[in-house]
């Protein structure tokens, strides 16, 4: 296991990158601590796949430097960075059983053939492919190869890190659910650094410890699912996280007031002097639909997904979404949002504002 440090890292794919416009990767300076399990989510072309081949070694960097428990590695080829690497699409050796498969990076390595045996048994129970070992590779469904390319990264446990660049993309949906439970078990049985990327929200809030979200090639908010959820720092983990995202509304906010076309939002802090583009943001979750109370709103349409009732509604010209239980009624007289300050946060040009305590 390692802890893993991106010094002033940036990465830009042109050969004379002549402003941060031609960054894929813009200037990145983090520790991702020895043993934790993060997601790196975000939507395709953000940088993820960048920053992963990096901390592989399969790229080097433009600039700044990676460092492993404080070695510097920015220039070691992938095999001495003692990692496993599981890719977005199945790489497995067709000519070879399930079970040679499994057991090459040990082999590889010079492991005792009884701790091989022990240990491809141990991993192939973990994917499912116990009745599988003496069957070649070549032929088999592409689920089932990927699966083998997880259980070829999970094999040895002696790994700094463990990277996954969207490992369950071709796996069917109920397997996904079965191998993230054992992703998961997995690190909390040996306690490797586990890299996990993904643009998919769910399979980063079930496994990462913190998810690192990554927009325009910039890490924007590192936290646990809770933080992301309750304080996103940026209008896009916002609109990211949530299904739906949180509503963003462009606002005036003096003091603790924010007012949209002139109506007043009450805020739980005061603010001051904030300039550029501001808008508040409040989740779904914490909109409420009133008689009487609150802001006028017009309901365009009700989704009942089971759950919960997701409300469609025109707020001030813009569209957004209101949350409602499965047994509330939504009446025709519900024109009113009412939205709970203590879940109101601020933001200029896109950046979370603190404030002040009111």
């Amino acid at each position: 296991m390692a802890k893993i440090t991106l010094d002033n890292l940036a990465h830009s794919y042109l050969a004379n990158p002549a402003s941060e416009d031609d960054f894929a990767l813009k200037e990145l300076n983090h520790d991702w601590d020895d043993g934790a399990a993060y997601a790196l989510l975000g939507a395709s072309g953000c940088g993820k796949s960048t920053l992963l081949n990096i901390i592989s070694g399969l790229l080097r960097p433009s600039q700044g430097r990676i460092l492993f428990d404080g070695q510097d590695v920015t220039d070691a080829p992938t095999a001495e960075r003692n990692i496993a690497q599981v890719f977005q699409f199945p790489v497995v050796y067709d000519t070879m059983t399930v079970h040679d498969n499994l057991a090459f990076p040990l082999r590889n390595r010079g492991r005792d053939e009884s701790y091989v045996a022990e240990r491809v048994q141990e991993i192939a129970r973990m994917i499912g492919m116990e009745e599988m070992l003496h069957k070649k590779a070549r032929g088999l469904t592409a689920d089932a190869k990927q699966k083998i390319s997880l259980g070829r990264g999970m094999v040895r446990k002696d790994v700094n890190a463990l990277l996954f660049d969207e490992p369950l993309t071709v796996i069917d949906p109920h397997m996904k659910w079965e191998l993230r439970t054992q992703l998961k078990k997995l690190h909390h049985d040996f306690g490797h650094t586990m890299i996990y990327v993904t643009h998919d929200q769910t399979e980063a809030l079930t496994f990462a410890d913190k998810v690192v979200v990554m927009y325009d090639g910039r890490v924007v908010q590192i936290g646990t699912p809770e933080e992301l959820f309750e304080r996103p720092e940026h209008t896009f983990v916002g609109y990211f996280i949530g299904s739906p995202g949180m509503n963003v509304i462009p606002a005036r906010v003096e003091g603790d007031r924010a007012y949209v076309n002139g109506a007043q939002i009450p805020l739980t802090r005061g603010y001051r002097g904030l300039g550029g583009k501001v808008e508040i943001g409040v989740r779904p979750e914490f909109a409420r639909l009133s008689k009487g109370e609150g802001l006028p709103v017009k309901v365009l349409r009700v989704e009942d997904v089971g759950r919960h009732k997701i409300i469609r509604a025109e707020f001030f010209g813009k569209t957004i979404n209101i949350f409602a239980g499965e047994d509330d009624a939504v009446g025709a007289d519900m024109n009113r949002v009412v939205f709970d300050p203590a879940h109101v946060n601020v933001y200029a040009d896109d950046w979370r504002v603190e404030g002040e305590v009111a």
